[in-house]
Order: C-alpha cells, then structure tokens, then sequence
C-alpha cells in the first residue's frame, strides 16, 4: 500500500489541489470571508488563497495537522464553533463522505454561511462506483488517520438533502480533470462532482 501511496502522492495529489482551487476559486464571492470545514494539511486553501488574494480563509477540522499550511482550528465534526452568518462562504472538500452525521455537518455549514456552500464529494452512481470510491479514500486517507464509514451517496440522494436544507443546487459539475489520462478514466468522471448550493 505505501507505494500506491506514494505514487498517488507523486502522480495526483499536486494537480488535484491545483486542479480544485482552479474551479473553486471561480464560485466564491469577491473579497469573501470562506470557512474551509475540513481543511486537513491546508493546501487547498494555500493554492485558494494565491490565486484569489482578495479572499480570506479560515480553517478547521477534526484532526489538526501541526504541518498545515494554514492555521485550522479543531472542532468535534458535528457542531462548528461560530455564530450564525459568520462567514460570506463555506467549503467543504472530500469532507462530508467522511462524517458521522453528514446532513447535520451540511446544516452547520448552511447556517454559518451568509452566503453560498461549495460541496466538492462523490457520487456513486456509476457502475462499481462504491467499490473504486473505497480504494480511492483508502489510498489517499487511511494514513492520516480520518475517519473511513465508506458512506457514498448518489447524485439524487445529495439533491434531495440540499432541498431539504432550503437550499438549490446554482452550479453542479462532474469531470472535473482532476486525474491526467489514463487514470481519469477510472478514478475521474461522475465519481466527482462540485457543488454550490445558495438560498432560494
């Protein structure tokens, strides 16, 4: 496993987070204050915060990593330690598969932002989608110690939830290019999608 790791490492991990903050950084409001819920080792909100120097950005999590490459408060994964509104934007990245109760870590974010939620999951529709989500998650997590209840919903199953937190869906995206050929076509594709969801 270590050298799938370190090949993932090597291979993806660098153009992913370049890839990401590419696309999030064009769904988040000018000169916004973002919550990144689940930061984990900050680069995403690093590569955010350089391409989008009028942003700033505030991180936690539920294990803080001392190496982060920005400062992340801890906070228990269920409730988030601000007020209401406290922040123009929330991101949550490959964060809410990982939750024991994802629709409340989802409400939290709804209720403390002032502004839009910017989801980036997965959706296991596809064909051995669960399956190919687990080696995935196992590859790229399991070292850091998070948290793995192998928990994938299906497109519909995020809709329906966004509805129910009074929120639409304004931008949904699949194929994300985070994967270079060959492996996009089996790690890429409808197994990623990115989200923001805004009050109706």
């Amino acid at each position: 496993m270590r050298a799938i790791e370190h090949l993932h490492d090597q291979y993806a991990l660098g153009r992913r987070v370049r890839v990401l903050a590419g696309h999030i950084a064009r769904l988040l409001p000018a000169g916004a204050t973002v919550l990144d819920v689940g930061a984990g080792d900050g680069l995403l909100a690093a590569e955010l915060l350089r391409s989008r120097p009028d942003i700033s950005i505030s991180g936690v999590d539920v294990q803080v990593r001392p190496e982060a490459a920005i400062r992340i408060r801890a906070f228990d994964g269920r409730q988030l330690p601000f007020a209401d509104a406290s922040f123009d934007a929330v991101i949550l990245v490959d964060v809410v598969h990982h939750a024991d109760e994802p629709t409340l870590l989802l409400q939290e974010a709804v209720r403390v932002a002032r502004g839009p939620v910017v989801i980036k999951d997965h959706a296991s529709d596809r064909f051995l989608g669960s399956l190919t989500l687990r080696f995935m998650d196992r590859v790229g997590n399991a070292r850091h110690g998070v948290a793995l209840p192998y928990r994938y919903w299906r497109r519909q199953t995020w809709l329906d939830t966004f509805g129910s937190l009074g929120r639409t869906v304004t931008f949904w995206q699949n194929d994300l290019g985070l994967y270079p050929g060959p492996a996009k076509w089996i790690f890429g594709g409808s197994l990623h999608f990115l989200a923001r969801i805004s009050t109706p």
